[in-house]
């Protein structure tokens, strides 16, 4: 299943990774990595997250204070958000879907 990116979760994503980078040399390349593979648990298992409100799901970062946003459509997954867990929490919720 193909994941697309809404265009500030994109953003989110890679602000954290260069956030990341610039803490510690090689911490952005982890965070990106720990998003890779919560995005192929995702693809295979797309009703595996927990309900965040109606019709999107979320998905939790072992290692990193974040969580993934989502929501499952026919053809593939839509990426909402990727939020810090310690910042405003419904920041996201008047997004528009724009493709």
């Amino acid at each position: 299943m193909k994941v697309i990116f809404d265009k500030l979760a994109r953003e989110e994503l890679t602000d954290a990774i260069e956030y990341y980078e610039i803490e510690i040399k090689g911490l952005g390349a982890k965070f990106k990595e720990e998003t890779r593979r919560v995005l192929r648990i995702i693809k295979k298992m797309p009703k595996i997250g927990s309900p965040e409100s109606e019709n999107v799901k979320r998905y939790l970062l072992h290692k990193f204070p974040y969580k993934i946003l989502y929501s499952n459509e026919i053809d593939h997954i839509y990426v909402i958000a990727v939020v810090h867990m310690h910042r405003e929490p419904k920041y996201w919720i008047n997004r528009n879907k724009k493709i």
